[in-house]
C-alpha cells in the first residue's frame, strides 16, 4: 500500500487523532476519526438517507466524525488525489 499522508487535526494531544492519507494505488482517500456516539449511530440507522436504499451502515463499511476545522486538509486530500489522476470516471473525471 502506497499512503501519502496529507494531514493530521491542528489540535492533536499526540494521543491519536484524525488523520488523512490518500492512497493512490487503491485510488482512495482514507481518513481515521472518531468513533461514533450511539445517538450519531442509531440516527443513521434509522433514516432512509436516500429512497430505497438500505438504512444504516453496513458490515464492511463504518462511519468517523472528524472535526470542521480539518476542512483544509480534506480539501487538500481531495486536491492530491485528484491531480494524482484518481478521479472517478464516473463523476466525470
Amino acid at each position: 500500500m502506497a499512503l501519502r499522508f496529507v494531514g493530521m487535526d491542528p489540535n492533536t494531544g499526540g494521543d491519536g487523532s484524525p488523520t488523512v492519507w490518500v492512497d493512490e494505488e487503491k485510488q482512495e482517500i482514507v481518513i481515521q476519526g472518531w468513533k461514533l456516539d450511539p445517538v450519531t449511530t442509531d440516527e443513521i440507522a434509522g433514516t432512509e438517507w436516500v429512497p430505497g436504499h438500505h438504512r444504516g451502515v453496513p458490515d464492511h463499511e463504518t462511519v468517523v466524525r472528524i472535526p470542521a476545522r480539518m476542512i483544509q486538509i480534506l480539501r487538500k486530500a481531495c486536491d492530491d488525489a485528484e491531480r494524482a489522476g484518481l478521479r472517478d470516471d464516473a463523476e466525470g473525471g
